[in-house]
């Protein structure tokens, strides 16, 4: 069964050394990006920066290393039925589905979620089945884009998006800046994020996803310069209207993680997302922008940028438990 270490017990040892799963820490993305460098999956959640900002009082995160890969358990305080695994982290190393059982039977944890379909085409449903049932979350599919789409917005596609940036453009020519964040305008995004999360009740409780969300957008803005994410803020008239965080995931594609604007002003969101995509371009082919968790509105705006593919997600759930 797995063993959860508590945080008091979570070492400051640069090295992970041992085999007890420990909660997830801000102070440990050094300690473990090296697991995640050249990782091949593209789902948002293979992201080790969005792990540990997401962590909170009902999702809990830990970490152990095994075989020389690094194991994600994910526990919930309140429903443990809802304990995972995601796929374990070595760099560019597949693990196969006899391998998952195996880590499935030790820990004790009987899910695999974000599963992507990369993996269930590599090893094959037939080879999957007899270990375990797989079911597709569909909430989880991500909506990937050409980089060099978001940052040129060329053909009639999207011509209604230029047309909106034009807008933005004449009225407030002159009045804002586009800038990265740092340790002097982090505590000026936390309080637009107040004002942003003010008119859409972010503040539901830990079941709800707004909720989930600011908290994880807080806890990035307050250590961003711990990670290998970068934010970037847009000003009017000197105050922040706009922010966005993008961090690697694979060697070809960043994950969009937060992407916030005042939504009363037209075309902002348009010209801060081009802007955004504009300072990636000339590192990645391909941006993630993260599911649309099945909410209507999300997707449309998502549907409206053209992805080149959506990814699935799926979950593997053991079928027989062996102690």
């Amino acid at each position: 069964m797995l063993t959860l270490a508590s945080t008091t017990d979570h070492p400051d040892a640069a090295s992970p050394a041992d085999d007890v799963a420990r909660p997830l820490q801000p102070e440990d993305y050094r300690r473990f990006a090296s697991f995640f460098s050249g990782q091949p999956h593209e789902l948002c959640e293979y992201c080790l920066a969005t792990i540990i900002v997401w962590a909170n009082d009902e999702y809990r995160p830990h970490a152990l290393v095994r075989d020389n890969a690094l194991v994600i358990v994910s526990h919930f305080t309140s429903r443990r039925e809802l304990d995972h695994c995601i796929l374990p982290m070595a760099g560019d190393r597949w693990f196969p589905p006899e391998y998952l059982a195996e880590l499935a039977d030790s820990l004790g944890i009987a899910s695999f979620w974000f599963v992507p379909e990369t993996y269930v085409d590599r090893f094959g449903p037939q080879r999957i089945a007899p270990l375990f049932e797989m079911s597709e979350q569909s909430a989880y599919t991500d909506y990937i884009y050409r980089a060099s789409d978001l940052a040129r917005l060329p053909g009639n596609r999207y011509a209604k998006k230029r047309n909106l940036i034009n807008q933005f453009l004449r009225q407030y020519a002159g009045r804002y800046t586009f800038e990265r964040i740092d340790a002097r305008s982090a505590p000026e995004c936390l309080a637009f994020l107040e004002e942003w999360c003010a008119t859409r009740q972010c503040d539901e409780g830990l079941e709800d996803s707004l909720t989930c969300e600011r908290l994880a957008a807080e806890k990035m803005l307050k250590h961003i310069e711990w990670f290998d994410s970068e934010g970037y803020c847009l000003r009017i008239d000197g105050k922040v209207h706009a922010f966005g965080v993008a961090s690697p995931l694979t060697s070809e594609m960043a994950v969009l993680q937060f992407e916030k604007a005042f939504d009363q002003i037209k075309g902002l969101y348009q010209f801060f997302d081009r802007e955004c995509a504009r300072r990636l371009v000339d590192r990645f082919s391909y941006i993630n922008k993260e599911s649309d968790m099945e909410v209507p509105g999300l997707a449309r705006a998502k549907r409206s940028y053209h992805p080149i593919r959506r990814l699935r997600s799926f979950q593997l759930r053991r079928r027989t438990m062996r102690r």
